[in-house]
């Protein structure tokens, strides 16, 4: 069986709790911040990302926490635009993909080529499919297999997580 760097935290006593920044839940954490085991393109030590990153993005991108459902600006952009990683500016999704999952989350049927990583996640006694960044390796969210054509997936991903571009076209 293959470690993780994440423990379990026990799902019925800290799946509600908060912890303490207003936009987020307990719904993953780290007891420890370990040095990332893969490699990725842009790298920087924790004490780096949390300068770097306000408190609520730290949590979700470095310590894999997820966002209180619809707290994030992003469910109600609508424009076109791309929706980037907010640890590294890459390029994660399309407005053309994005959808209305009605989940309190911004999803999208299709991530951009490249652009993100998947990896099982078994806390809580679940089986889901983790998303993050390829360029950092900064957690997004999870993909479910219940989305709309043509993929038939849902990349239900942490507002927090993104920064969205307006087209200028």
């Amino acid at each position: 069986m293959k470690t993780t760097r994440r423990t379990f935290l026990g799902a019925g006593l800290f799946a509600g709790l908060s912890v303490g920044l207003g936009s987020l839940v307990a719904a993953t954490s780290r007891a420890t911040v370990a040095e990332p085991a893969e490699h990725f393109e842009v790298m920087h030590s924790d004490a780096e990302w949390r300068s770097l990153l306000g408190a609520s993005s730290y949590a979700v991108l470095r310590q894999e926490a997820t966002e209180r459902p619809y707290s994030s600006p992003l469910n109600e952009q609508h424009g076109a635009g791309v929706f980037s990683c907010a640890g590294c500016a890459r390029p994660l999704f399309s407005s053309s993909t994005k959808f209305d999952s009605h989940t309190g989350w911004p999803s999208f049927w299709r991530p951009l080529e490249n652009a993100v990583l998947t990896r099982e996640d078994r806390t809580f006694g679940m089986l889901r499919k983790e998303v993050h960044c390829q360029r950092c390796g900064g957690h997004l969210g999870h993909v479910f297999d219940d989305g709309p054509k043509p993929t038939g997936l849902r990349y239900c991903m942490n507002g927090i997580a993104m920064n969205f571009t307006a087209s200028t076209t």
